[in-house]
């Protein structure tokens, strides 16, 4: 017997409807990216290696898949590396390209690219998947979507302020509470100079923000493993326990970073975002968190993370600003900001609270039963007059037994079943059953389309 088939490990198949609340979290994230003038661009799933090595820090370098070379993709490499199985040289020869680990390097690349043709600032989405060769687990995946959102060609504060109000559009709209936690680059660094270790700053980035996942215990002995002192990380605990409201915590790194220039500014641009985010008004909670990292190399000033608030899960949104990004792809001076989406976290989210509207398991309104020829021919001339209203209809396709045909329409979750037959058919109207009540009623055709709306 065949082994029965199945999909690599952290990926997955959808069926019509995942893929139709897929498409309702996608609709509700790109309409909220129209609102706030964002233009849709697509970049290829595969980039070069050179692209992608090196902007995600030690780590994430590790979790990127990596493409064989075509052809004889041996040829040239020497025969010892392949002796000594070192794979880390080996894969750079065997490999030129590698799967997008997310979409905001190659927008980078593409900014790069395409800079005579773009107009600063340029506010532009995506919505595409990425791949990342993570142990899969609950919430997270080797294959997944992203939907982002990025500013470049900007200094401007304003960008955070209104990715912020963003943010909170879309998960408002998709009904999920959520907190959303703010931080600075430059705060970090500050804060590794004050403890001596500005020379870790990475390394410290790295190891906290795993604080959710590990504990402030286990963060100590990955810091120790790093090279850290035992004194820089004594030094570094109660920093990262300030505890306040979000004004007191903001004073309280004033005070502390007083010293650090570096540290400072992070301070006073933390305080922009945070007091004209609060000042528009937001339906999310707002919080200041010192832990707060986001262990990707290439943040330098705001870094935002949201997380749901009634439902366990990572975070399901994130991002910051990114001033040298395009500096790697030798394009110096732009300023960068966005945020992620994380389209299979939110989705996770919103089926587990039950969110999802009941139209999102609904494909087609209604369903006209098949009696035969004639009126098959009449039920077809009605449907094409619905679809031209926006109504999605169709007919069952075989004159099958009417209990077969409404078994159908409540397997499909179809909402009305619209019957012609012969007395319809020679009196003109139709029989509409709502299939939530089983109540029915005859109608004219021209009729249908104001009752299903």
């Amino acid at each position: 017997m065949a082994q029965k088939p199945s999909t690599p490990k952290g990926t997955r198949d959808f069926s019509p409807i995942e893929m139709s609340r897929r498409n309702y979290i996608f609709d509700t994230i790109r309409e909220a990216f129209r609102l706030f003038g964002f233009r849709q661009i697509e970049t290829p799933a595969m980039e070069n290696l050179s692209t992608l090595m090196g902007k995600y820090g030690e780590e994430g370098d590790k979790l990127l898949f990596k493409i064989l070379n075509s052809g004889d993709y041996l040829k040239g490499v020497d025969q010892a590396l392949i002796d000594n199985k070192d794979t880390v040289r080996l894969a750079a020869k065997l490999c030129d390209r590698g799967l997008r680990y997310d979409l905001t390097v190659p927008f980078a690349r593409f900014v790069v690219q395409h800079r005579d043709e773009l107009q600063l600032p340029f506010k532009r989405f995506q919505i595409q998947p990425v791949w990342r060769a993570d142990r899969p687990q609950k919430g997270r995946y080797r294959e997944f979507y992203q939907c982002d959102a990025d500013i470049v060609g900007s200094d401007s504060l304003i960008n955070e302020i209104e990715l912020l109000q963003m943010e909170d559009m879309v998960f408002s709209r998709l009904g999920i509470r959520v907190a959303i936690k703010l931080n600075n680059r430059k705060i970090l660094a500050g804060i590794a100079e004050l403890i001596g270790a500005p020379d870790k700053l990475v390394d410290i980035t790295v190891a906290i923000d795993k604080i959710d996942k590990i504990g402030i215990e286990k963060v100590n002995e990955e810091l120790a493993e790093r090279g850290l002192t035992p004194e820089a990380i004594a030094a570094l605990r109660p920093i990262l326990e300030i505890d306040g409201t979000g004004d007191e915590r903001i004073a309280k790194l004033g005070a502390l970073l007083a010293s650090s220039p570096t540290g400072t500014k992070g301070v006073e641009e933390l305080r922009t975002v945070y007091e004209g985010s609060l000042a528009l008004g937001l339906n999310a909670e707002l919080d200041i968190d010192v832990s707060l990292a986001r262990g990707l190399n290439y943040y330098t000033g705001t870094i935002i993370e949201v997380k749901a608030l009634d439902a366990e899960i990572g975070s399901i949104s994130g991002g910051g600003r990114y001033d040298n990004l395009t500096g790697v792809f030798g394009l110096d001076g732009i300023s960068g900001v966005g945020i992620s989406f994380g389209a299979d976290r939110i989705y996770d989210v919103i089926l587990a609270l039950n969110l999802f509207p009941d139209e999102t398991a609904q494909a087609t309104r209604v369903l006209f039963a098949n009696f035969g020829q004639k009126e098959a021919e009449a039920s077809l001339a009605i449907i094409k007059k619905l679809r031209a209203c926006g109504i999605s209809a169709e007919i069952y396709p075989d004159n099958a037994k009417m209990k077969k045909q409404i078994g159908f329409a409540n397997a499909m979750n179809v909402p009305f079943f619209a019957i012609i037959g012969e007395s319809e058919l020679a009196e003109g109207t139709i029989t509409l059953k709502k299939m939530a009540d089983g109540t029915q009623m005859t109608v004219k055709a021209d009729e249908v389309a104001g009752i299903i709306k």
